[in-house]
Protein backbone atom coordinates (compact mmCIF):
# COMPACT_ATOMS: atom_id res chain seq x y z
CA UNK A 1 0.00 0.00 0.00
CA UNK A 2 1.40 3.38 -0.89
CA UNK A 3 1.16 6.48 1.30
CA UNK A 4 -1.84 7.89 -0.55
CA UNK A 5 -4.01 4.81 -0.30
CA UNK A 6 -3.12 4.37 3.34
CA UNK A 7 -4.54 7.74 4.42
CA UNK A 8 -8.14 6.61 4.56
CA UNK A 9 -7.49 3.50 6.56
CA UNK A 10 -6.35 5.23 9.80
CA UNK A 11 -5.04 2.27 11.71
CA UNK A 12 -6.90 -0.68 10.21
CA UNK A 13 -5.34 -4.03 11.01
CA UNK A 14 -6.32 -5.51 7.63
CA UNK A 15 -7.03 -8.93 9.12
CA UNK A 16 -6.93 -11.72 6.57
CA UNK A 17 -10.12 -13.84 6.76
CA UNK A 18 -8.30 -16.79 5.15
CA UNK A 19 -5.79 -16.97 8.01
CA UNK A 20 -6.62 -19.80 10.45
CA UNK A 21 -8.37 -18.50 13.56
CA UNK A 22 -7.43 -19.40 17.11
CA UNK A 23 -9.57 -22.04 18.75
CA UNK A 24 -11.32 -19.41 20.82
CA UNK A 25 -12.54 -17.60 17.70
CA UNK A 26 -13.63 -20.82 16.01
CA UNK A 27 -15.97 -21.66 18.84
CA UNK A 28 -14.09 -24.84 19.88
CA UNK A 29 -14.32 -24.08 23.57
CA UNK A 30 -16.94 -22.78 25.93
CA UNK A 31 -15.95 -19.10 25.53
CA UNK A 32 -16.10 -19.44 21.76
CA UNK A 33 -19.54 -21.03 21.88
CA UNK A 34 -20.79 -18.24 24.14
CA UNK A 35 -19.35 -15.68 21.73
CA UNK A 36 -21.16 -17.30 18.81
CA UNK A 37 -24.42 -17.59 20.74
CA UNK A 38 -24.27 -13.93 21.75
CA UNK A 39 -23.55 -12.90 18.17
CA UNK A 40 -26.54 -14.86 16.90
CA UNK A 41 -28.77 -13.36 19.58
CA UNK A 42 -27.70 -9.83 18.64
CA UNK A 43 -28.19 -10.47 14.93
CA UNK A 44 -31.65 -11.92 15.44
CA UNK A 45 -32.61 -9.01 17.70
CA UNK A 46 -31.45 -6.55 15.04
CA UNK A 47 -33.28 -8.41 12.26
CA UNK A 48 -36.49 -8.48 14.32
CA UNK A 49 -36.28 -4.73 14.88
CA UNK A 50 -36.10 -4.07 11.14
CA UNK A 51 -38.96 -6.41 10.26
CA UNK A 52 -36.77 -9.36 9.23
CA UNK A 53 -35.60 -8.40 5.76
CA UNK A 54 -35.03 -11.28 3.33
CA UNK A 55 -31.32 -11.78 4.03
CA UNK A 56 -29.35 -14.76 5.34
CA UNK A 57 -26.52 -14.28 7.85
CA UNK A 58 -23.68 -16.82 7.88
CA UNK A 59 -21.24 -17.09 10.78
CA UNK A 60 -17.59 -18.09 10.98
CA UNK A 61 -18.41 -21.65 12.09
CA UNK A 62 -20.71 -22.30 9.11
CA UNK A 63 -24.00 -21.85 11.00
CA UNK A 64 -26.58 -19.34 9.80
CA UNK A 65 -29.73 -17.37 10.47
CA UNK A 66 -32.22 -17.51 7.62
CA UNK A 67 -35.35 -15.38 7.10
CA UNK A 68 -38.64 -17.01 8.02
CA UNK A 69 -41.28 -17.53 5.38
CA UNK A 70 -39.33 -16.18 2.40
CA UNK A 71 -36.38 -16.95 0.18
CA UNK A 72 -33.25 -14.93 1.08
CA UNK A 73 -32.46 -12.28 -1.51
CA UNK A 74 -29.02 -11.63 -0.11
CA UNK A 75 -26.39 -13.24 2.09
CA UNK A 76 -23.77 -11.72 4.37
CA UNK A 77 -20.99 -13.79 5.91
CA UNK A 78 -19.07 -12.78 9.04
CA UNK A 79 -15.53 -14.19 9.11
CA UNK A 80 -14.37 -12.42 12.26
CA UNK A 81 -16.18 -12.49 15.63
CA UNK A 82 -14.49 -9.33 16.89
CA UNK A 83 -15.58 -7.37 13.82
CA UNK A 84 -19.06 -8.85 14.02
CA UNK A 85 -19.54 -7.34 17.47
CA UNK A 86 -18.22 -3.99 16.24
CA UNK A 87 -20.76 -4.03 13.42
CA UNK A 88 -23.56 -4.71 15.88
CA UNK A 89 -22.33 -1.87 18.12
CA UNK A 90 -21.95 0.72 15.32
CA UNK A 91 -23.13 -0.54 11.91
CA UNK A 92 -22.77 2.88 10.25
CA UNK A 93 -19.02 2.81 10.87
CA UNK A 94 -17.92 -0.80 11.00
CA UNK A 95 -19.96 -2.48 8.26
CA UNK A 96 -17.94 -0.55 5.67
CA UNK A 97 -14.70 -1.36 7.45
CA UNK A 98 -15.55 -5.05 7.62
CA UNK A 99 -16.48 -5.18 3.93
CA UNK A 100 -13.35 -3.28 2.87
CA UNK A 101 -11.02 -5.62 4.75
CA UNK A 102 -12.93 -8.81 3.78
CA UNK A 103 -13.85 -9.50 7.38
CA UNK A 104 -17.35 -9.87 6.03
CA UNK A 105 -18.53 -10.75 2.54
CA UNK A 106 -21.72 -9.98 0.67
CA UNK A 107 -22.83 -12.74 -1.68
CA UNK A 108 -24.33 -11.58 -4.97
CA UNK A 109 -25.03 -8.03 -6.09
CA UNK A 110 -23.81 -5.49 -3.53
CA UNK A 111 -26.25 -2.76 -4.63
CA UNK A 112 -29.27 -5.06 -4.30
CA UNK A 113 -28.14 -6.19 -0.87
CA UNK A 114 -27.57 -2.65 0.36
CA UNK A 115 -30.94 -1.53 -0.99
CA UNK A 116 -32.65 -4.23 1.08
CA UNK A 117 -30.74 -3.08 4.17
CA UNK A 118 -31.26 0.66 3.59
CA UNK A 119 -34.99 0.27 3.14
CA UNK A 120 -35.21 -1.90 6.24
CA UNK A 121 -33.11 0.49 8.31
CA UNK A 122 -35.11 3.59 7.36
CA UNK A 123 -37.84 2.84 9.93
CA UNK A 124 -35.26 1.59 12.42
CA UNK A 125 -33.39 4.93 12.31
CA UNK A 126 -36.58 6.94 12.44
CA UNK A 127 -37.56 5.25 15.70
CA UNK A 128 -34.20 6.02 17.24
CA UNK A 129 -33.01 2.41 17.63
CA UNK A 130 -29.84 2.68 15.56
CA UNK A 131 -26.85 4.30 17.26
CA UNK A 132 -25.41 7.17 15.22
CA UNK A 133 -21.69 7.58 14.67
CA UNK A 134 -21.11 11.14 15.80
CA UNK A 135 -17.78 12.79 15.10
CA UNK A 136 -16.84 16.42 15.38
CA UNK A 137 -16.69 17.83 11.86
CA UNK A 138 -14.42 20.81 11.26
CA UNK A 139 -14.41 22.96 8.14
CA UNK A 140 -11.98 25.66 9.17
CA UNK A 141 -9.70 27.03 6.47
CA UNK A 142 -6.85 24.72 7.47
CA UNK A 143 -9.06 21.67 8.06
CA UNK A 144 -10.92 22.21 4.77
CA UNK A 145 -7.65 21.93 2.88
CA UNK A 146 -6.84 18.70 4.69
CA UNK A 147 -10.33 17.29 4.02
CA UNK A 148 -10.21 18.15 0.31
CA UNK A 149 -6.70 16.72 0.02
CA UNK A 150 -7.92 13.44 1.55
CA UNK A 151 -10.72 12.95 -0.97
CA UNK A 152 -9.65 14.67 -4.20
CA UNK A 153 -5.86 14.60 -4.26
CA UNK A 154 -5.50 10.84 -4.49
CA UNK A 155 -4.48 10.93 -8.14
CA UNK A 156 -6.16 12.11 -11.32
CA UNK A 157 -5.36 8.73 -12.85
CA UNK A 158 -7.74 7.12 -10.34
CA UNK A 159 -10.71 9.34 -11.16
CA UNK A 160 -9.99 9.16 -14.88
CA UNK A 161 -10.70 5.42 -14.75
CA UNK A 162 -14.43 5.88 -14.11
CA UNK A 163 -15.53 9.50 -14.65
CA UNK A 164 -16.59 10.95 -18.00
CA UNK A 165 -14.05 12.48 -20.36
CA UNK A 166 -14.56 15.96 -18.85
CA UNK A 167 -13.90 14.61 -15.33
CA UNK A 168 -17.24 15.77 -13.92
CA UNK A 169 -17.50 14.43 -10.36
CA UNK A 170 -21.08 15.60 -9.80
CA UNK A 171 -24.43 14.32 -11.02
CA UNK A 172 -25.28 14.25 -14.69
CA UNK A 173 -28.67 15.34 -16.04
CA UNK A 174 -30.67 12.73 -17.96
CA UNK A 175 -33.58 14.19 -19.97
CA UNK A 176 -33.50 10.75 -21.58
CA UNK A 177 -32.61 7.96 -19.12
CA UNK A 178 -30.89 6.09 -21.95
CA UNK A 179 -28.33 8.85 -22.51
CA UNK A 180 -24.64 8.09 -22.18
CA UNK A 181 -22.79 9.45 -19.18
CA UNK A 182 -20.86 11.86 -21.42
CA UNK A 183 -24.07 13.27 -22.93
CA UNK A 184 -25.73 13.53 -19.51
CA UNK A 185 -22.82 15.53 -18.11
CA UNK A 186 -22.97 17.94 -21.06
CA UNK A 187 -26.73 18.20 -20.54
CA UNK A 188 -26.12 19.03 -16.85
CA UNK A 189 -23.71 21.82 -17.72
CA UNK A 190 -26.12 23.26 -20.29
CA UNK A 191 -29.00 23.01 -17.82
CA UNK A 192 -26.99 25.04 -15.30
CA UNK A 193 -25.94 27.61 -17.90
CA UNK A 194 -29.52 28.13 -19.09
CA UNK A 195 -30.73 28.56 -15.53
CA UNK A 196 -28.08 31.23 -15.01
CA UNK A 197 -29.12 32.99 -18.25
CA UNK A 198 -25.51 33.21 -19.37
CA UNK A 199 -24.74 35.41 -22.37
CA UNK A 200 -21.54 36.49 -24.14
CA UNK A 201 -19.57 39.03 -22.11
CA UNK A 202 -20.86 37.93 -18.70
CA UNK A 203 -18.40 37.37 -15.87
CA UNK A 204 -18.81 34.21 -13.78
CA UNK A 205 -17.32 33.20 -10.43
CA UNK A 206 -17.32 29.47 -9.74
CA UNK A 207 -16.66 28.20 -6.20
CA UNK A 208 -15.29 24.67 -6.17
CA UNK A 209 -14.51 24.00 -9.82
CA UNK A 210 -13.31 20.39 -9.71
CA UNK A 211 -11.19 19.55 -12.74
CA UNK A 212 -12.50 22.60 -14.62
CA UNK A 213 -15.09 21.02 -16.90
CA UNK A 214 -17.94 23.46 -16.21
CA UNK A 215 -15.74 26.57 -16.28
CA UNK A 216 -14.34 25.66 -19.69
CA UNK A 217 -17.79 24.69 -20.97
CA UNK A 218 -19.28 28.04 -19.92
CA UNK A 219 -16.46 29.97 -21.54
CA UNK A 220 -16.38 28.00 -24.79
CA UNK A 221 -20.10 27.68 -25.46
CA UNK A 222 -21.58 30.73 -23.73
CA UNK A 223 -18.87 33.33 -24.32
CA UNK A 224 -18.33 34.23 -20.67
CA UNK A 225 -15.21 34.92 -18.61
CA UNK A 226 -14.74 32.73 -15.56
CA UNK A 227 -12.80 32.91 -12.32
CA UNK A 228 -12.85 29.40 -10.85
CA UNK A 229 -11.71 28.68 -7.27
CA UNK A 230 -10.58 25.38 -5.80
CA UNK A 231 -8.27 24.27 -2.97
CA UNK A 232 -7.43 20.88 -4.49
CA UNK A 233 -3.92 21.28 -5.90
CA UNK A 234 -4.17 18.31 -8.24
CA UNK A 235 -7.49 19.45 -9.67
CA UNK A 236 -6.31 23.03 -10.23
CA UNK A 237 -3.10 21.85 -11.88
CA UNK A 238 -5.09 19.61 -14.20
CA UNK A 239 -7.60 22.36 -15.03
CA UNK A 240 -4.90 24.93 -15.80
CA UNK A 241 -3.12 22.52 -18.10
CA UNK A 242 -6.35 21.72 -19.89
CA UNK A 243 -7.17 25.42 -20.33
CA UNK A 244 -3.72 26.01 -21.79
CA UNK A 245 -3.97 23.02 -24.14
CA UNK A 246 -7.39 24.18 -25.36
CA UNK A 247 -6.28 27.82 -25.65
CA UNK A 248 -8.88 28.98 -23.15
CA UNK A 249 -6.57 30.57 -20.56
CA UNK A 250 -7.58 34.06 -21.71
CA UNK A 251 -11.19 33.33 -20.74
CA UNK A 252 -10.84 31.09 -17.70
CA UNK A 253 -8.65 31.76 -14.68
CA UNK A 254 -8.22 28.85 -12.27
CA UNK A 255 -7.36 30.08 -8.78
CA UNK A 256 -6.00 27.78 -6.09
CA UNK A 257 -7.72 29.32 -3.10
CA UNK A 258 -10.60 28.88 -0.67
CA UNK A 259 -14.09 30.24 -1.35
CA UNK A 260 -13.63 32.49 1.70
CA UNK A 261 -11.03 34.47 -0.25
CA UNK A 262 -13.13 35.08 -3.38
CA UNK A 263 -12.84 38.62 -4.71
CA UNK A 264 -14.19 40.63 -7.62
CA UNK A 265 -17.63 41.14 -9.15
CA UNK A 266 -19.71 38.84 -11.32
CA UNK A 267 -22.91 38.53 -13.31
CA UNK A 268 -23.30 34.92 -12.20
CA UNK A 269 -22.14 32.92 -9.19
CA UNK A 270 -22.18 29.14 -9.42
CA UNK A 271 -21.17 26.33 -7.10
CA UNK A 272 -21.63 22.69 -8.12
CA UNK A 273 -20.91 20.10 -5.45
CA UNK A 274 -18.95 22.33 -3.06
CA UNK A 275 -21.54 23.10 -0.38
CA UNK A 276 -21.23 19.56 1.00
CA UNK A 277 -17.69 20.58 2.11
CA UNK A 278 -18.55 24.00 3.56
CA UNK A 279 -20.15 23.00 6.88
CA UNK A 280 -23.46 24.46 8.00
CA UNK A 281 -21.72 26.75 10.51
CA UNK A 282 -20.22 28.61 7.52
CA UNK A 283 -23.37 29.07 5.41
CA UNK A 284 -23.97 32.67 6.51
CA UNK A 285 -20.37 33.51 5.69
CA UNK A 286 -20.79 32.00 2.23
CA UNK A 287 -23.92 34.10 1.73
CA UNK A 288 -22.02 37.24 2.73
CA UNK A 289 -19.29 36.46 0.19
CA UNK A 290 -21.85 35.93 -2.58
CA UNK A 291 -23.53 39.21 -1.62
CA UNK A 292 -20.21 41.07 -1.99
CA UNK A 293 -19.40 39.72 -5.45
CA UNK A 294 -22.81 39.44 -7.14
CA UNK A 295 -23.87 42.44 -9.22
CA UNK A 296 -27.33 43.99 -8.78
CA UNK A 297 -28.51 42.10 -11.88
CA UNK A 298 -26.62 38.94 -10.94
CA UNK A 299 -27.89 35.37 -10.83
CA UNK A 300 -26.63 32.54 -8.63
CA UNK A 301 -26.95 28.77 -8.54
CA UNK A 302 -25.93 26.29 -5.83
CA UNK A 303 -26.06 22.57 -6.54
CA UNK A 304 -25.60 20.31 -3.52
CA UNK A 305 -26.28 16.86 -2.16
CA UNK A 306 -28.81 17.22 0.65
CA UNK A 307 -31.23 15.53 3.02
CA UNK A 308 -34.91 15.80 3.83
CA UNK A 309 -34.18 15.53 7.56
CA UNK A 310 -31.15 17.11 9.21
CA UNK A 311 -28.48 14.75 10.49
CA UNK A 312 -24.78 13.97 10.31
CA UNK A 313 -23.23 12.12 7.43
CA UNK A 314 -22.67 8.41 8.09
CA UNK A 315 -19.72 7.64 10.36
CA UNK A 316 -17.89 5.43 7.86
CA UNK A 317 -18.21 7.95 5.02
CA UNK A 318 -16.98 10.79 7.25
CA UNK A 319 -14.09 8.81 8.69
CA UNK A 320 -12.87 6.90 5.66
CA UNK A 321 -13.95 8.66 2.45
CA UNK A 322 -15.47 12.13 2.78
CA UNK A 323 -14.11 13.92 5.91
CA UNK A 324 -15.85 17.18 6.74
CA UNK A 325 -18.84 16.30 4.58
CA UNK A 326 -22.33 17.43 5.51
CA UNK A 327 -25.40 17.22 3.21
CA UNK A 328 -27.81 20.00 4.28
CA UNK A 329 -31.57 20.22 4.28
CA UNK A 330 -33.33 22.93 2.29
CA UNK A 331 -34.11 24.72 5.55
CA UNK A 332 -30.41 24.76 6.45
CA UNK A 333 -29.45 26.01 2.98
CA UNK A 334 -31.70 29.03 3.49
CA UNK A 335 -29.06 30.37 5.90
CA UNK A 336 -27.14 31.28 2.76
CA UNK A 337 -29.99 33.22 1.16
CA UNK A 338 -32.24 34.73 3.83
CA UNK A 339 -29.72 37.02 5.59
CA UNK A 340 -28.82 38.62 2.24
CA UNK A 341 -32.42 39.00 1.02
CA UNK A 342 -31.75 36.77 -1.97
CA UNK A 343 -34.85 35.62 -3.83
CA UNK A 344 -34.99 31.89 -4.53
CA UNK A 345 -36.36 31.56 -8.08
CA UNK A 346 -36.25 27.82 -8.61
CA UNK A 347 -35.58 24.67 -6.62
CA UNK A 348 -35.12 21.41 -8.48
CA UNK A 349 -34.48 18.03 -6.88
CA UNK A 350 -32.36 15.86 -9.19
CA UNK A 351 -32.10 12.87 -6.83
CA UNK A 352 -32.87 10.20 -9.43
CA UNK A 353 -30.44 11.79 -11.88
CA UNK A 354 -27.68 11.23 -9.32
CA UNK A 355 -28.76 7.62 -8.87
CA UNK A 356 -28.50 7.13 -12.63
CA UNK A 357 -25.08 8.83 -12.68
CA UNK A 358 -23.85 6.50 -9.95
CA UNK A 359 -25.05 3.49 -11.93
CA UNK A 360 -22.69 4.58 -14.71
CA UNK A 361 -19.83 5.35 -12.32
CA UNK A 362 -20.13 2.04 -10.49
CA UNK A 363 -20.24 0.05 -13.73
CA UNK A 364 -17.10 1.81 -14.97
CA UNK A 365 -15.44 1.39 -11.59
CA UNK A 366 -16.13 -2.35 -11.55
CA UNK A 367 -14.63 -2.57 -15.02
CA UNK A 368 -11.50 -0.86 -13.73
CA UNK A 369 -11.27 -2.67 -10.37
CA UNK A 370 -8.05 -4.45 -11.28
CA UNK A 371 -6.41 -1.14 -12.25
CA UNK A 372 -7.59 0.43 -8.98
CA UNK A 373 -6.12 -2.46 -6.98
CA UNK A 374 -2.84 -2.02 -8.84
CA UNK A 375 -2.81 1.72 -8.15
CA UNK A 376 -3.57 1.25 -4.44
CA UNK A 377 -4.55 -2.12 -2.95
CA UNK A 378 -7.59 -4.37 -2.63
CA UNK A 379 -8.79 -2.76 0.61
CA UNK A 380 -8.89 0.66 -1.06
CA UNK A 381 -10.63 -0.79 -4.11
CA UNK A 382 -13.33 -2.46 -1.99
CA UNK A 383 -13.79 0.67 0.14
CA UNK A 384 -14.54 2.82 -2.89
CA UNK A 385 -16.78 0.13 -4.38
CA UNK A 386 -18.75 0.16 -1.12
CA UNK A 387 -18.83 3.98 -1.16
CA UNK A 388 -20.17 4.19 -4.72
CA UNK A 389 -22.69 1.37 -4.20
CA UNK A 390 -23.89 2.88 -0.93
CA UNK A 391 -24.23 6.32 -2.52
CA UNK A 392 -26.26 4.85 -5.38
CA UNK A 393 -28.62 3.17 -2.92
CA UNK A 394 -28.86 6.36 -0.82
CA UNK A 395 -30.20 8.29 -3.81
CA UNK A 396 -32.49 5.45 -4.89
CA UNK A 397 -34.07 5.15 -1.46
CA UNK A 398 -34.29 8.87 -0.71
CA UNK A 399 -31.73 8.86 2.08
CA UNK A 400 -29.96 11.56 0.06
CA UNK A 401 -31.40 14.28 -2.18
CA UNK A 402 -29.82 16.54 -4.79
CA UNK A 403 -30.90 20.17 -4.60
CA UNK A 404 -30.27 22.73 -7.31
CA UNK A 405 -31.25 26.24 -6.17
CA UNK A 406 -31.39 29.29 -8.46
CA UNK A 407 -31.44 32.72 -6.81
CA UNK A 408 -31.01 36.43 -7.48
CA UNK A 409 -31.32 39.81 -5.80
CA UNK A 410 -34.63 40.44 -4.10
CA UNK A 411 -35.47 43.43 -6.31
CA UNK A 412 -34.30 42.04 -9.64
CA UNK A 413 -37.24 41.64 -12.06
CA UNK A 414 -35.56 40.85 -15.40
CA UNK A 415 -36.18 37.13 -15.23
CA UNK A 416 -38.03 34.79 -17.60
CA UNK A 417 -41.77 34.41 -17.01
CA UNK A 418 -41.65 30.62 -17.26
CA UNK A 419 -39.26 27.66 -17.29
CA UNK A 420 -39.76 27.10 -21.02
CA UNK A 421 -36.24 28.30 -21.86
CA UNK A 422 -34.80 25.47 -19.75
CA UNK A 423 -36.43 22.61 -21.61
CA UNK A 424 -37.14 23.53 -25.21
CA UNK A 425 -33.54 23.03 -26.31
CA UNK A 426 -32.03 19.60 -26.67
CA UNK A 427 -28.91 18.84 -24.67
CA UNK A 428 -25.90 20.28 -26.43
CA UNK A 429 -27.80 23.07 -28.25
CA UNK A 430 -26.67 26.40 -26.91
CA UNK A 431 -28.82 29.10 -28.48
CA UNK A 432 -29.44 32.05 -26.22
CA UNK A 433 -33.16 31.98 -26.98
CA UNK A 434 -33.99 33.49 -23.59
CA UNK A 435 -32.55 36.79 -24.89
CA UNK A 436 -35.15 36.90 -27.66
CA UNK A 437 -37.82 36.07 -25.10
CA UNK A 438 -36.83 39.05 -22.99
CA UNK A 439 -36.72 41.56 -25.88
Amino acid sequence: MNGVSGRWIRGHSGNNPDKPMPALLKGKNRAGRLSLSLAKWLVQKLLNRINNPPIRVLFWDGSSIVPKGCYPLGTVTFHDPAMAFRVFADPELYFGDAYSTRRLEVEGDLVSFLEIIYRALSSYKAEGFLPRSLYRISNSLEKSRENIHHHYDIGNSFYRLWLDKNMNYTSGYFPDPEMTLEDAQVAKMDHVCRKLLLKPGDTVIEAGCGWGGLALHMARHYGVKVQAYNISHEQITYARQRAENERMSHQVEFIEDDYRNIKGQCDAFVSIGMLEHVGRENYRQLGTIIDKVLLSTGRGLIHSIGRNVAGPIGGWIERRIFPGGYPPTLREMMDIFEPQDFSVLDIENLRLHYAKTLEHWLARYEGASKEVSNLFDETFMRAWRFYLAGSLVSFRTGTLQLFQILFTRGRYNEIPWSREHLYRLNAGEREHSWMREML
